[in-house]
């Protein structure tokens, strides 16, 4: 467990070595596998202007754009996705005090599923209309939607509670889910189908420069001002007759997170699709590390989501000779065995106590 800021400086600066390690193999292998010590000097040359080696001119530009047009754009998006997601799901699951909480058990990301399934189908109708981020802005929308109608059917009667939250979430989850089916059910545009079959199963292979602005953008304010959050998401865990006597109002805070939340989904979901299992399975492994302290936890938590997404990425894009897997599959197929051991290991109701 980290319980001293000593162990804690030192995870840290291991998981960054591992994540620069990570991003450095990652833009190396590939359908062009390319040396791990040129694309060091390709990306030393790029980003600080050294010149190792006359890299330049002995390796040739094709490798070298290859690097800088193709990989390093993808992988910095992996990065910011994978640290965003990895990061709602250890803000939602100390909101509602469930280990089974995050944007997509809440129903967030269904809303901002059926607000970019809208805009697919649509095509150039809505682009003329809200120019090209209208598939930001409908899933932005269809989240914040998602999100308002998840707080209004908690809040009914009695105050907001925990088991409230997530049925009101699988209640709003399985509508929005029904009615994105039922817009590619009824769309004409046969591209359109595809591109939200495929959209649905989460893929980072379209990303460019353009892209990665306004999410990094997004992930480092949010990301700033939850791990300034430590106090009240640790408090959060005492419930909320406990965080009463210390003068905190949970529901307020519950409510705050939870836009917030569906802020980073929204553009996240937007720009890579549905990538599940990530806000899900890495806070718990995690918490086995570093305990609940959400003072350690939160930035563990950030770096571990994007060196996950880095390897699950590789491995979606090199385990298919000249194919790609959809990523949502492979985190998939890692993240929902991962999570049943967990479950029954703990024994969160399962042949157990």
């Amino acid at each position: 467990m980290v319980n001293n800021k000593r162990t804690f400086s030192s995870i840290l600066l291991l998981l960054i070595g591992l994540l620069f390690i990570s991003m450095i193999v990652s833009v190396s292998i590939g359908q062009v596998n390319i040396s791990f010590f040129d694309s060091c000097k390709i990306l030393l040359y790029k980003f600080t202007g050294l010149n190792i080696g006359n890299v330049d001119t002995v390796i040739p530009k094709m490798i070298s754009d290859v690097i800088w047009q193709i990989r390093i754009p993808r992988i910095l998006l992996v990065v910011i996705v994978g640290a965003g997601l990895a990061l709602c799901g250890s803000v939602m699951q100390a909101s509602i005090q469930n280990p089974l909480a995050d944007p997509y058990i809440l129903g967030i990301s269904s809303g901002a599923s059926l607000g970019a399934t809208f805009s697919i189908i649509l095509g150039h109708k809505l682009s003329s209309f809200l120019g090209e981020f209208d598939l930001i802005i409908c899933a932005f929308l269809g989240a914040i939607l998602a999100t308002f109608l998840v707080l209004v059917l908690s809040s009914v009667g009695e105050k907001m509670s925990v088991i409230k939250l997530i049925l009101a979430g699988t209640v709003v989850n399985a509508l929005f889910t029904a009615l994105s089916n039922l817009f590619v059910y009824f769309a004409k545009d046969a591209e359109g189908v595809r591109s939200v079959s495929f959209w649905t199963m989460g893929s980072l292979s379209s990303a460019e420069w353009k892209d990665i602005p306004l999410i990094a953008a997004i992930v480092i304010i949010i990301g700033v001002f939850f791990l300034s959050q430590w106090r009240i998401m640790n408090a959060m865990l005492m419930g909320d007759d406990a965080a009463m006597t210390l003068g905190i109002n949970l529901n307020v805070y519950r409510k705050i997170y939870l836009v917030i939340s569906a802020i980073l989904t929204a553009v996240i979901v937007s720009t890579c699709g549905i990538i599940g299992f990530v806000g899900l399975v890495i806070p718990h492994i995690v918490r086995i590390f570093t305990g609940s302290n959400h003072r350690y936890l939160v930035p563990i938590v950030i770096l571990v989501g994007a060196i996950f997404l880095i390897w699950t990425d590789l491995l979606a894009r090199t385990v298919i000779s000249n194919s790609e897997l959809p990523i949502g599959i492979v985190t998939s197929l890692f993240g929902a065995p991962v999570f049943m051991h967990m479950l029954i290991k703990k024994k969160y109701g399962f042949g157990g106590n």
